[in-house]
């Protein structure tokens, strides 16, 4: 591992980082000096996560996003170890089904919601009580381009962070001026949660794309980092769409 600069001072949690856009985002925030929580459902994952990323910098706590129990744990961890949590990343998303919402059953979709709303809630309401009120911070929220447009066959997925957006919305409003609140609305990203989408078929999936390639976690870390930064500091309630340009072939011609 490269030697790390010298510590920011601020202190970071993001959600499902043992691997792929989360893992990207908590790599970004540690090679800027920030101090990062990371959780995720796996305990041997997040340990070797931790510890690619740097024990000395990066804690894990193990756990399922939607169970307020590990909400409330991930966030006093934080704190009992590193005092404060300046950043919330919500990244930690779930898309178990794959087919038409009209047979979709309804307690798969609950569970989308759960995950992928709800759970964002929670982390936003805790990191708000635990040290945002007071002392400023910034939230941002891991939406997708399937919540900007119809999304066939990930339907449930797609309302999911159409919902989300809007949670962004709401809490910048609500949370500002302490702390602002944006989101990223990713298109396909090359980790293991989106394989379905461009697994053997990579170089047809990419051809789609006017800048001819599926995004990598970097890509969406380094949008993170940018929106929990001073450079953003005027920026607040927004959604970033970081898609390789996908949304222009909708237009005319």
């Amino acid at each position: 591992m490269t030697e790390l600069p010298a510590l920011s001072g601020k202190v970071a949690l993001v959600t499902g980082a043992s691997r792929g856009i989360g893992y990207g985002v908590a790599e970004a925030l540690v090679a800027r000096g920030d101090r990062v929580c990371i959780t995720g459902r796996g305990e041997d994952a997040l340990k070797e996560a931790v510890e690619q990323l740097g024990a000395d910098r990066v804690i894990g706590v193990a756990g399922k996003a939607h169970d307020p129990e590990h909400q409330a744990a991930a966030v006093a961890r934080t704190m009992e170890t590193f005092g404060r949590v300046d950043y919330l990343v919500n990244n930690a998303g779930t898309n178990p089904v794959f087919g038409p919402i009209a047979d979709l059953d309804l307690d798969v979709a609950r569970k989308v919601f759960e995950t992928n709303v709800v759970s964002a809630l929670g982390f936003a309401q805790r990191t708000w009580h635990a040290w945002q009120k007071d002392n400023g911070g910034a939230i941002v929220n891991i939406a997708s381009v399937a919540g900007l447009s119809a999304s066939p066959f990930i339907g449930a997925y797609g309302v999911s962070k159409a919902a989300m957006i809007n949670l962004t919305q709401q809490l910048a409003h609500e949370f500002a001026p302490k702390v602002r609140v944006n989101a990223i609305a990713p298109a396909v990203v090359k980790t293991k949660f989106a394989q379905a989408l461009y697994e053997g078929r990579e170089e047809e999936a990419a051809a789609a794309y006017p800048l001819a390639r599926l995004g990598v976690p970097a890509d969406i870390g380094g949008t993170a980092a940018f929106l929990t930064s001073e450079q953003s500091d005027w920026i607040t309630g927004q959604t970033l769409v970081v898609d390789g340009g996908i949304f222009l072939n909708a237009g005319v011609g």
